[in-house]
């Protein structure tokens, strides 16, 4: 990858053409300069006025439209279709709707520079929840034309904090790596991992049939193959509100769920399909009681040679 690009920033997009607006408008007022970025967007068939959307930034960002016929579940070919173009070393891996501090990009390298080894960078997003609630008022708070300011307001406010910041406030990011499953918390609404090791590991798994923790089976490939998982607080974002279905969305993540059981020989997976007794918050706690084996990732491997 012999260019001026360091990092590559893949964004899936299906019929929210004014979420990705937002995104795209953010991703224009970064640190890191505009020659050291690409964006490319896995587009699953939109129909509404993605594409002029995309078109209005052309001219300020170094912009990759990658669009394909829409089937009902093609975020992960959506997200591959980026990383496979990827010219960076890093992707950067954020959801329509994700408005970046001007300094997240540059937060997220840094993060990789400082590690001696591979690691899977999560970012922080403000205003994240799971159920869509108190849209109106997040609304009012939110200005698309200023997230650094958004973000700072935000911080001050408990209300409006990432909703995983109760398991975050746990652990330093030591105790955090050294989970036995640090990866149930790579969300993509705002990730980043080597380009190479999401090549090594087969990228998201395309065979997934419906939405909902295909971002877990990656973070788990990624865990399994010597990456590790730091949280970095510095790379703020905010999520711009809009409806969720959260009990729709746990059905869709439990049949994911069944065929990540069905494709690992883990003693972690059957954990996962007991949701919502057994969840992402406390399921460390659960393997802690039961005392299941680490997994066995690559540097075990290679010790055990």
């Amino acid at each position: 990858m012999a260019n001026s690009r360091r990092c590559s920033v893949v964004i899936p997009t299906y019929n929210r053409a004014e979420l990705l607006g937002h995104t795209l408008e953010s991703l224009t007022r970064q640190s890191l300069a505009t020659d050291q970025f690409e964006v490319l967007i896995g587009d699953d068939g939109s129909t509404d006025h993605t594409t002029s959307v995309i078109d209005r930034y052309r001219d300020r960002l170094d912009l990759h439209h990658l669009y394909q016929e829409h089937d009902g579940v093609g975020a992960t070919r959506a997200r591959n279709a980026g990383i496979r173009r990827a010219a960076g070393e890093i992707c950067v891996m954020l959801d329509s709707g994700v408005m970046a501090h001007s300094t997240m990009l540059a937060a997220h390298l840094a993060s990789h520079d400082a590690a001696p080894g591979p690691v899977a960078v999560i970012g922080y997003v403000y205003g994240f929840d799971l159920d869509g609630g108190n849209n109106s008022e997040l609304e009012r708070l939110i200005d698309p034309l200023d997230p650094d300011g958004t973000i700072e307001r935000l911080a001050t406010r408990r209300d409006y904090s990432d909703v995983r910041e109760g398991f975050y406030l746990r652990y330093d990011n030591d105790e955090f790596a050294d989970l036995p499953a640090p990866w149930i918390m790579y969300w993509t609404c705002n990730v980043s991992a080597r380009t190479r090791q999401l090549h090594d590991v087969g990228l998201f798994d395309e065979t997934f049939r419906t939405l909902g923790g295909e971002d877990l089976d990656l973070g788990y490939r990624l865990h399994c193959d010597g990456a590790r998982f730091v949280l970095d607080r510095a790379a703020r974002s905010v999520h711009y509100p809009h409806p969720k279905d959260f009990s729709q969305n746990l059905t869709d993540a439990t049949i994911n769920y069944q065929h990540m059981n069905a494709k690992y020989r883990s003693p972690v997976m059957p954990l996962l399909l007991a949701t919502p007794t057994i969840h992402p918050f406390n399921i460390n706690d659960v393997i802690a009681v039961l005392d299941l084996p680490p997994e066995a990732t690559r540097m075990d491997r290679k010790q055990a040679r």
